[in-house]
């Protein structure tokens, strides 16, 4: 047990993270557009989580949800929001930012569109710090040297004056992470941090990450269409699809042994398990959007197995055999021959 500045004593093997019943809709009324529907999600301390799908998913929305970044006319339902003990969606925006303001930080998917292009590389890290901490000019600008060294950026000092046109996007994206770790968070939301980047960067910012994930023991939310990179970072994966978790487990359990339809039409659209073919393996249609009025599987417009029942009946969460939980009405469950 351990206490909490303010609140009472908290259980030590408590999520950092814990969602219940997210979701997340654009407009009122029965035209709404459920961009997040019913979504649940634990993140412990020091665990890397990942989420993926196809874009318009709703992984990078829930994610904005959570830090409570959705504004009008997005509007954020849920049952329960609690950081380390602490429900945030019964708080106040001023007092959420006290509560958490320090405590989470967010890389964005774009590092070039995210630094401002009329402030320096310095002047934009000394902000960041001058908010999250306070002091000295000299002792900020100390800091932010150290935080560029920690990011691998060669040459800490001469970079500060740098201006964000005169790095390339993976040096962006390292500023981007520099400020990230700036107020020192114990938990980091990666939203899909290597798409603007080649091969080769998506592996050295995904290896700088993990270090730093380790080096800190910070918890990490990894937000990504790439299932490749998952698979190596993740303790934890969830696939989402039109706003809604369709299965959840270990990468072993999801990639390994996928159960639900979703998640095989994932791998299977891989290149690697398409050599030899003119066309990759795809599900027919895009993403569905979800409205008030849709009934049951969100998938079952683009599900070759999908029923009657997948039509009307909205699946609920159950164990498969993999040990993954997965939302299917006909994923083989735990303990079935």
């Amino acid at each position: 047990m351990r206490s909490i500045r303010g609140c009472a004593t908290v259980p030590e093997n408590l999520p950092l993270l814990s969602v219940r019943g997210l979701r997340v809709s654009f407009g009122r009324g029965d035209d709404a557009v459920i961009a997040v529907d019913g979504v649940d999600l634990d993140v412990h301390r020091a665990e890397v989580v990942a989420i993926v799908g196809e874009s318009g998913s709703g992984k990078s929305v829930s994610m904005l949800a959570a830090l409570g970044l959705i504004d009008p006319p997005g509007y954020t339902e849920c049952e329960r929001m609690d950081f380390d003990g602490i429900d945030l969606h019964r708080l106040s925006p001023a007092a959420r930012r006290q509560r958490v303001g320090r405590r989470v930080s967010m890389i964005f998917q774009d590092p070039v569109a995210s630094l401002d292009p009329c402030w320096s590389i310095g002047a934009q890290l000394i902000e960041v710090l001058a908010a999250q901490h306070g002091g000295p000019r000299p002792a900020l600008r100390e800091r932010a040297i150290d935080l560029l060294r920690q990011v691998d950026i060669p040459d800490p000092q001469a970079r500060l004056s740098a201006w964000p046109h005169q790095l390339s996007g993976g040096m962006c994206q390292r500023v981007m992470i520099a400020m990230a770790l700036a107020g020192e968070p114990e938990l980091l939301i990666a939203d899909e941090p290597t798409t603007a980047l080649d091969v080769t960067l998506q592996a050295q910012v995904m290896a700088l990450l993990r270090r730093l994930q380790r080096e800190r023991g910070m918890a990490m939310v990894f937000v990504s269409h790439d299932l490749a990179l998952v698979s190596g970072v993740a303790d934890r994966v969830h696939v989402m699809y039109a706003g809604r978790v369709m299965e959840s487990g270990s990468p072993d359990a999801v990639f390994g042994a996928p159960s639900h339809p979703y998640t095989r039409a994932l791998i299977d659209a891989l290149p690697q398990a398409n050599r030899g073919r003119r066309r990759l393996n795809a599900l027919p249609g895009t993403v569905t959007v979800l409205s008030r009025q849709h009934r049951g599987c969100s998938l079952a417009p683009r599900c070759p197995q999908a029923s009657a029942q997948c039509r009307q009946e909205q699946p609920m969460p159950r164990v498969a055999r993999s040990g993954a939980i997965v939302s299917c009405h006909h994923a083989d469950p735990q303990g079935d021959q």
